[in-house]
């Protein structure tokens, strides 16, 4: 499972890599590079792990998607497993370190984590407990943050009487999750508690107990993935979930060198584990841990986790248009965020369209906290071609406007007897109009 969702991670970015960080997209990665090595040195090939250094060019990133996407395959149809998986661990690395802002969700991170434990996989039970310890410090510290954060929606119990509307990317079977009652809105956030904080301790319970555990969670994962689009983090999940209804092997310790690589890795690897665990729910860390913490970053082969920790109530839309007069302005449409009132919400996990999914954070921000923006106006102004085919559509045909800028939209699903399937009210100017001479947001 982890070598088909490297696959279709590796695929994903790489349908899109031109227009977010080719060399005429919107953060070019050999610009990104430069500036790593001018700020911190030669230090910079440890701060910015990753292969494309040897080859920071459009042709670079093609190699190490389609060569990850291929290693992928491999470790899927079960030759040279270790390898294969050893290579997609190393490649989806370069992208990450790489891809910047665009590349720096939480399963991007937990794939990396996963992805190196695949190395090693076996039935031993030092890796076995490996895994249920990460897909517990997963699942656990998502319902710690909710509580640590103090956000009123979750300690008040009204959280998912927003969440299917404000997510970044909904379904259709959101909006009629959206239309449920108050009270047992209610009941479905009590829920994800329950789920979050109490069944990851399963995991560690004897073997029908941890049974539960795991297909409960996978119940839980399969409703997100039918209500919102989360790119293959819940398949990921699923995936982890599978390692608890392994038993350990005794037998598969082998040898002196086996068992020495085990404790190695569970040394090394459970104690970062364990102090990110511990960031989480507060306990502080000594200053050796925090040096470690440091040192081993780069690598993000141990990640803290936490999910939504403070839930959005409201949904703004940045709409961007253009015009060649100052006047008149037509609308870019976008792939799959909400634009169009009438269009359905998409099905699109487990691809992520991570230019969609950026303009959600951008919405929730003022424009200088998003720097890439200004890049995105810029290439809309001239027309980029990578850039443009990360759009639905344009509405300028041939040439590309004179002026672009941005206003700010509240979004709501509409009612059942309503039209379409969102309604929205104008917020205000997210971009004055700008022409190429006037784009000074980087």
């Amino acid at each position: 499972m982890i070598g088909a969702i490297y696959a279709i991670a590796f695929v994903s970015f790489g349908v899109q890599a031109a227009g977010l960080v080719g060399s005429h997209g919107i953060s070019p990665v050999a610009q990104y590079l430069r500036a790593a090595r001018e700020v911190v040195g030669a230090r910079a090939y440890w701060v910015v792990p990753t292969a494309l250094w040897a080859a920071p060019s459009d042709w670079g990133l093609t190699a190490v998607w389609v060569m990850g996407a291929v290693f992928g395959l491999v470790a899927l149809g079960g030759w040279q497993q270790r390898a294969a998986l050893a290579g997609c661990w190393v490649l989806w690395l370069s992208v990450c370190s790489a891809g910047q802002e665009f590349l720096s969700f939480q399963w991007d991170m937990l794939l990396l984590e996963a992805g190196f434990l695949a190395i090693f996989a076996d039935r031993s039970p030092v890796r076995v407990w490996l895994f249920r310890f990460l897909i517990f410090r997963l699942m656990f510290s998502s319902g710690v943050v909710k509580l640590a954060s103090g956000d009123p929606a979750w300690r008040g119990l009204t959280a998912m009487s927003f969440h299917y509307e404000t997510q970044p990317l909904p379904t259709p079977l959101a909006w009629w999750m959206q239309q449920l009652p108050a009270a047992l809105e209610k009941v479905s956030t009590v829920a994800v508690f329950a789920m979050e904080l109490a069944v990851p301790f399963l995991f560690f319970a004897p073997g029908r107990w941890r049974a539960i555990g795991a297909w409960v969670t996978v119940g839980f994962q399969v409703l997100i993935l039918l209500t919102g689009n989360y790119a293959y983090f819940n398949w990921l999940t699923i995936a982890l979930c599978l390692w608890l209804l392994i038993e350990p092997d005794c037998e598969a310790e082998r040898g002196r060198v086996h068992h020495a690589v085990s404790v190695g890795l569970a040394a090394t690897v459970g104690l970062l584990g364990a102090m990110t665990l511990a960031e989480v729910v507060g306990i502080p860390l000594p200053e050796v841990g925090l040096r470690v913490m440091r040192l081993a970053g780069p690598l993000r082969t141990v990640n803290s986790y936490g999910l939504f920790a403070v839930m959005t109530t409201t949904r703004p839309e940045i709409v961007v248009e253009g015009s060649n007069d100052g006047e008149n302005w037509l609308a870019y449409e976008f792939r799959y965020k909400p634009g169009d009132l009438r269009r359905a919400p998409p099905i699109v996990a487990p691809h992520q369209p991570r230019l969609d999914w950026q303009m959600w954070f951008a919405a929730l921000g003022r424009i200088e906290e998003n720097r890439w923006f200004g890049s995105f106006v810029e290439k809309l102004l001239r027309g980029e071609p990578a850039v443009m085919g990360l759009l639905a559509r344009s509405p300028f045909r041939g040439s590309p406007p004179r002026y672009v800028r941005a206003r700010l939209y509240l979004y709501q699903f509409t009612r059942i007897g309503e039209e379409g399937w969102w309604r929205r009210e104008e917020q205000g100017v997210y971009l004055p109009p700008v022409g190429l001479a006037g784009v000074n947001l980087r």
